[in-house]
């Protein structure tokens, strides 16, 4: 199996915040087969940078958001690999060790809000207890500090949303508060897994421009998961494209939009829909989409697993899986058309 992994720039060592090394992680099926959900990604992010992850569904971007804080379902299991923060290996951190880091050092922001938020607690105490969880300080003093954790995200009706239920809330104003969890307690390191999924168009953006914010105001590190590449641009600072479990392509957000060499990548842009003037002037234009299936991921080939669906493929592709190769300014590949 090639290990699939980033180019590392020149020193970048000296600020690694996190760093994954030839991570795999499996599911364990109902017919007792394993299917692969991450197989040999490695990446780092450095102190207040924001690394997207980018990929269709299947991929494996939420696997390995979960992978890395121990958090998979009873049938996920990591197969090797090692996820270093600050240093330490949390693939062999203790529980104690673990509940210390979540949600003080690093927070995960989870796709559904309605599944994540509790609909019987009012706001504050919900905040109230991510404070509680990880810091000394009393009640009053909790409930004080949720409010000016509130007032970072809700810049008005600060009062209002700590008083209310979730269901009183909408789907913008849940995921505000799920990202006032994500920062109470000051972590470095922010792993967002599709927080703007669930949103309307106007409300994505209110979210995605609050994110920029808040890296700015706090010099958050993030691990930024979605699979809508126009989320990226101003946000993310460089991207890895996932598929099928691997990783694709990496380099600077803004090379890789706007000249991907992944095949993947190219077929992925060119599914995004036109701006809306240019879909009034084509009605009747369909949307390009990537012909095929992602592979049934029981089975683990050893050949570049996006062959079958590539309309560039070679003899080679079905032979083999391609390493990966690296490219200019820091930029990766694994694809036989730049040599594997």
């Amino acid at each position: 199996m090639v290990r699939r992994q980033e180019q590392a720039c020149p020193g970048h060592r000296m600020s690694v915040l996190l760093e994954v090394q030839d991570l795999h992680v499996a599911y364990r099926a109902h017919t007792g087969k394993d299917c692969a959900g991450v197989a040999g990604v490695s990446f780092h992010v450095q102190a207040g940078e924001t690394l997207g992850v980018l990929g269709e569904s299947g991929s494996g971007k939420s696997t390995l958001a979960a992978a890395l804080l121990q958090l998979l379902p009873s049938n996920g299991r990591i197969l090797k690999g090692a996820v270093r923060f600050q240093g330490h290996d949390l693939l062999r951190a203790g529980t104690r060790e673990l509940e210390r880091i979540r949600g003080r050092l690093i927070s995960l922001i989870f796709q559904e809000p309605s599944a994540a938020l509790h609909p019987a607690i009012r706001v504050r105490e919900q905040i109230s207890d991510v404070i509680a969880a990880h810091e000394s300080l009393n009640r009053k003093a909790r409930r004080e500090k949720a409010l000016q954790i509130l007032a970072t995200v809700f810049p008005t009706e600060v009062k209002r949303i700590a008083d209310s239920y979730l269901h009183q809330l909408s789907g913008g104003q849940r995921q505000r508060v799920l990202l006032a969890q994500a920062i109470a307690c000051g972590p470095r390191l922010v792993v967002a897994d599709e927080p703007t999924a669930s949103l309307d168009a106007s409300t994505e953006q209110e979210i995605l421009s609050l994110f920029r914010a808040l890296r700015r105001e706090f010099s958050l590190a993030m691990l930024f998961i979605t699979h809508n590449p126009a989320n990226l641009p101003g946000l993310a600072d460089r991207v890895l494209v996932l598929y099928a479990g691997q990783i694709a392509e990496t380099g600077p957000t803004e090379a890789v939009l706007a000249s991907s060499r992944h095949p993947y990548t190219r077929a992925l842009l060119r599914s995004l829909p036109p701006p809306i003037t240019e879909q009034m002037a084509a009605r009747k234009g369909a949307l390009p989409m990537i012909a095929g299936d992602s592979p049934g991921l029981t089975v683990f080939p050893d050949t570049c697993r996006f062959a079958p669906r590539c309309a560039d493929r070679m003899e080679i592709c079905t032979a083999r899986e391609p390493a990966d190769v690296a490219l200019e300014n820091g930029r990766t590949v694994a694809c036989f058309k730049y040599g594997g």
